[in-house]
């Protein structure tokens, strides 16, 4: 990712203004260009704030198709925001989708497992089940212990989902 402060003070006018036409066609020009910093910071918001769909789905296929490695730390520093629950499942399930690896990252996904709701801990699980494989088995007891003993209050079919996390985590100890 390169540091370009009139790219970013440039899309931080078009998301400000607020026309979806304008905001889409900025996104699909960042697409053709390489990543700056403070981009994926600018478009969580953007997403976090809109309730306008075709918007919300042109930031998302953004995110999902991010190629840059580079990128991983940017969008774990917006997932340990208190955006919305669905922007922090747009933000966790782009992690997959994108092809990135986030192994460096897994204890940021199992909090986020914890503490999120249901479909983010369904999009946590299959990061982590993606990447748990590059984990040493001192990390995954650590990850394992750290589930097992967590106070989050579960409801039932996330108790099944933390049971699965458990199970994944323990066949690869």
């Amino acid at each position: 990712m390169i540091t370009s402060e009139k790219k970013f003070k440039e899309l931080s006018e078009i998301l400000q203004k607020g026309d979806s036409v304008l905001i889409a066609g900025a996104v699909e020009l960042l697409r053709d260009e390489h990543p700056f910093i403070g981009a994926i910071g600018l478009l969580t918001e953007c997403y976090d704030n809109s309730e306008n769909i075709p918007l919300r789905k042109s930031i998302e296929g953004f995110m999902n198709d991010l190629k840059d490695q580079a990128a991983t730390e940017e969008i774990i520093n917006e997932v340990r925001k208190p955006w919305k629950d669905d922007t922090i499942s747009m933000l966790i399930s782009s992690c997959w989708q994108s092809g990135l690896n986030y192994s460096d990252y897994l204890f940021d996904f199992v909090e986020v497992f914890l503490k999120g709701d249901y479909v983010t801990a369904i999009e946590c699980l299959t990061v982590i089940e993606e990447y748990a494989h590059e984990m040493t088995p001192e990390k995954i007891k650590e990850i394992t212990k750290y589930i097992t003993e967590s106070q989050h209050p579960f409801q039932d079919e996330k108790k099944a989902l933390k049971l699965e996390m458990i199970t994944i985590l323990n066949r690869l100890e």
